[in-house]
């Protein structure tokens, strides 16, 4: 509003004008640095109003922030600004942008943030000398009810670059100490090991606090730039360089620039930064990507990348290597009789002891449940048969779990390499085929491979082969059947959930069990997938058009499908390709899935919950139930597990946990589906317990989309 009087109309424009010329009057003003800069924060702190307008520095240990120059307002003359601690805050709140972070629009790390500063709006501006950030210019914001908008921002980034200009001039004209002095204070508070070289001769012309102090640093940039020189100084290829040092154990990133000296002078700057901690990330990362979250095993991937390398030798040189599978005999007994802690438990002592083994640490993988693999490479293959009869040995005694004694054997198949192949997914199958020859045989035993395996072994030979001419064939042979979910109160069926089945033309009707498992170990759930999805959202768009348009479908994820990259834009792809409604498909997701790497799954559930479907989580209590990541991830349903259900009717503990996950609903706002309902008992303890959704056998068996609809979409029911 402008303000209003009996002679003129003073605009707000008019009066950061007014404020601007009277900052940039300070350029060529006579005074120290600290003189100078006050008055500039005073004209900029009356203008905004601020609470104070202040100059800051990074310390020379880059760990701490603190206030140079200070200017309060007069209501506020007892606000100090903190001296801020870096830890975290780096690409937080001091970056190379200027950063405003105000509390009606702060997130809760924000949030956390301007409660730390007492403020209610922070901005922070990076002052660059020499092309370094050198200081910060910084608004602190007490009132809630002062916003700071696009021309308040602009006056704040250009009260900084002339405070920046003054700065330059006050180097160059030697008016503060000496440019010298200057220069040297800014970059010994930079952080980072700073030296400067002629470029001429190489002699060093500055180095800061840190390249002359920390040993660790100064070793680094030394040998670097002797490296540098000795290579003549490649300007035009002057590329960051990653340098160890043994003997600290640190990581430094060093790097060369040309620059003009006081004098006017060519130099070369070289800067260390201390890379440790982003190089423990990334081992971490690469750890997390290569290993078993579980028994600290490597996983699948790494073990098929390894067995490439292995055989790829193995044939190269002319010898022979072996792969043994191992599938814990029984294990799902321990899991469900005992519970999944005793499970992990026995898991990671299996993996201890495997790797305990002399000559087998590092070739040991975990490939996921109870499966284990072990590659023999070539120089340990004259040791196999003592290396079968220890592992054997292993598993005839008995595994202490949680202070109790417990058995479980192990079934374990051989595949020798390259002579029963030497493609990776072919040789880890035929181990796999041979293991499941010593389980028909009896478990507790081992087997190798043999081309004359019987017919069990050749039928699962003749699933895979026909299963990959029926997805290369557009999936012809596959049939979408349709299971209802009926509301608990009006027994109403508002959805229903998709499920696979395969019409093969050469073995004829296959029930998931007997291809699904084979799918996913082939890689080709991901295009069956595909299938079912676009088959289910085609249906659930013709329902919703013809009648029923609330009526949903769930479909299910596998875990496979959901690892891809692109998994959220295939998805979308498909949704837009069939013109469904968003809103009426449900997309399940697995327990297992929901369990590993909960950042990654968080963006993978928050990008395909954008497209528009619901999520809901399958076969909760089968894996590792944690009320915790139920709490993380955003749900809108919560699928029970018929294992819970089967014995509900008498079972407290089932009872009880249907109940605890019910009242977890409630709290976090998801709905509870049930499965495996078969009997009138179950369905009504699970209405008095008050799920929102039940399916199962009781109100209909998953059948082909005529059927169903017949049976479940009468407009007479609706």
């Amino acid at each position: 509003m402008p303000v209003c009087g009996g002679d003129f109309v003073v605009e707000k424009d008019s009066v950061r004008d007014i404020a601007m010329t009277n900052i940039v009057s300070r350029l060529d003003k006579e005074g120290t640095f600290t003189e100078v800069v006050y008055e500039i924060l005073q004209e900029t702190q009356k203008y905004l109003e601020a609470t104070c307008a202040a100059l800051m520095q990074i310390n020379s240990s880059q760990t701490k922030i603190g206030t140079v120059i200070a200017c309060n307002s007069a209501g506020n003359s007892n606000y100090v600004p903190p001296e801020v601690r870096l830890e975290g805050m780096q690409g937080v709140l001091f970056t190379e942008e200027t950063t405003v972070y105000q509390k009606s629009e702060a997130d809760r790390v924000q949030s956390e943030l301007l409660e730390q500063l007492d403020v209610s709006c922070i901005v922070t501006v990076p002052i660059v000398i020499n092309d370094m950030i050198a200081m910060y210019f910084v608004i602190f914001e007490q009132n809630e009810e002062h916003a700071y908008d696009d021309r308040k921002l602009q006056f704040i980034q250009d009260t900084a670059r002339i405070i920046q200009s003054i700065a330059q001039k006050k180097i160059i004209n030697n008016s503060l100490l000496s440019s010298y002095e200057l220069l040297r204070e800014i970059l010994s508070n930079i952080g980072s090991g700073i030296i400067v070289c002629s470029q001429e001769n190489g002699n060093v012309l500055f180095e800061n606090d840190i390249a002359q102090n920390a040993d660790e640093v100064r070793r680094t940039m030394k040998e670097c730039i002797q490296d540098f020189f000795d290579k003549g100084c490649p300007m035009e290829d002057i590329r960051p360089v990653e340098n160890y040092d043994a003997q600290s154990g640190l990581w430094f990133e060093v790097r060369f620039a040309p620059l003009n000296w006081l004098d006017g002078s060519p130099v070369i700057i070289c800067t260390a930064v201390d890379i440790t901690q982003k190089k423990k990330n990334q081992q971490k990362i690469e750890y997390q990507a290569h290993n078993d979250f579980l028994t600290g095993l490597y996983n699948r991937m790494k073990c098929e990348s390894d067995l490439r390398k292995v055989i790829k030798n193995a044939v190269k040189d002319g010898t022979t290597g072996a792969v043994m599978f191992i599938d814990l005999d029984n294990f799902k007994h321990i899991n469900d009789g005992l519970g999944h802690q005793y499970g992990d438990v026995l898991l990671q002592q299996v993996a201890a002891g495997i790797q305990g083994i002399a000559g087998l640490r590092g070739h040991c993988y975990r490939m996921g449940g109870d499966e284990f693999v072990i590659i023999i490479e070539p120089q340990l293959y004259d040791q196999l048969d003592r290396l079968v009869r220890i592992i054997s040995d292993m598993f005839n005694r008995s595994w202490y779990l949680m202070g109790t004694e417990y058995y479980c054997t192990m079934s374990m198949g051989i595949a020798r390499f390259p002579e029963h192949g030497s493609d990776v997914n072919e040789l880890i199958k035929k181990a796999d085929i041979a293991m499941y020859e010593a389980k028909k045989g009896g478990k507790n035993r081992y087997a190798y491979y043999s081309a004359g395996n019987d017919s069990g072994s050749i039928k699962q030979l003749d699933i895979e082969n026909n299963m990959r001419q029926a997805v290369a064939s557009e999936c012809d042979e596959f049939i979408v059947f349709y299971q209802p979910v009926v509301d608990a109160v009006t027994r109403e069926c508002v959805s229903c959930e998709a499920l696979i089945r395969w019409n093969s033309k050469a073995l004829g009707f296959m029930a998931p069990g007997e291809f699904i498992p084979l799918a996913e170990y082939l890689g080709l759930i991901t295009s069956i997938g595909d299938f079912i999805l676009e088959e289910a959202c085609r249906q659930c768009k013709d329902w919703n058009e013809h009648g029923f348009p609330d009526f949903r479908i769930n479909i299910n994820l596998s875990v496979v499908q959901l690892m891809q990259k692109d998994v959220v834009d295939n998805v979308k792809k498909i949704l837009d390709r069939t013109g469904v409604n968003p809103h009426n498909i449900v997309l399940e997701i697995t327990e297992s899935f929901a369990i590993n790497d909960m950042e990654r799954v968080m963006n993978i559930v928050k990008g395909l919950r954008r497209l528009g479907p619901k999520i809901a989580l399958d076969d909760f209590g089968t894996g590792y139930s944690s009320l915790n990541y139920i709490k993380q991830l955003p749900l809108d349903i919560i699928k029970v597990d018929k294992t819970f259900i089967d014995d509900i009717v008498d079972d407290d503990y089932a009872k009880a946990f249907v109940k605890l996950i019910v009242e977890l609903s409630k709290t976090i706002g998801t709905k509870i589906c049930v499965e495996g309902v078969e009997s009138r008992e179950q369905y009504e303890v699970l209405s008095q317990i008050g799920v929102d959704y039940i399916q199962g056998y009781y109100f209909g068996k998953p059948v082909p989309v005529g059927e169903f609809a017949h049976r479940n979409l009468r407009r007479d029911a609706q």
